[in-house]
């Protein structure tokens, strides 16, 4: 059996969405840790992060998910998949491997990983939870979270 390795590479990180951008911040010397901007920060000692920049602040290399993924599916995802999925765009993209048989497609395996995944999810749902009760949870949030759902939704994606 002849096998077939293609690679393909996509990036999004505090420096910006895509290869290109990144290479020219990073040699350039750019540091992508800035000021939390994402949520109120008050009452915390740590004021800094690396952030994904948006595309109003940052037009040459910011993100706008609405660009990538359509808002009603974004609603029924963690902000880490949606990142997941716009890097896995980029790098199934930039290899040029489209499977188009069941048969290619059976021998197309996807690799992601994550240290821990939904935790805004997680966070917001607990919040709603003890606030407005059981009800008022979507049956969206186990799928929404999970750490695997990330390889599940390019799977689903890409077939």
């Amino acid at each position: 059996m002849r096998r077939v390795v293609v690679t393909g590479l996509g990036i999004l990180t505090p420096l910006g969405l895509g290869t290109d951008i990144n290479w020219k911040r990073l040699v350039s010397g750019t540091v992508g840790i800035n000021k939390i901007s994402n949520f109120d920060v008050s009452d915390l000692p740590c004021k800094i992060a690396g952030q994904i920049p948006n595309k109003d602040d940052d037009p040459e290399g910011g993100l706008n998910i609405d660009d990538w993924i359509e808002p009603r599916d974004f609603k029924r995802i963690d902000r880490f998949i949606a990142y997941g999925l716009i890097s896995a765009t980029q790098a199934v993209e930039d290899s040029g491997w489209k499977p188009q048989t069941e048969i290619q497609k059976n021998r197309t395996g996807v690799i992601l990983g994550s240290g821990i995944g939904g935790l805004e999810t997680i966070s917001n749902t607990s919040e709603l939870l003890n606030s407005k009760g059981p009800r008022k949870v979507s049956p969206f949030f186990i799928p929404s979270a999970l750490i695997n759902l990330l390889s599940g939704q390019v799977s689903i994606k890409y077939g």
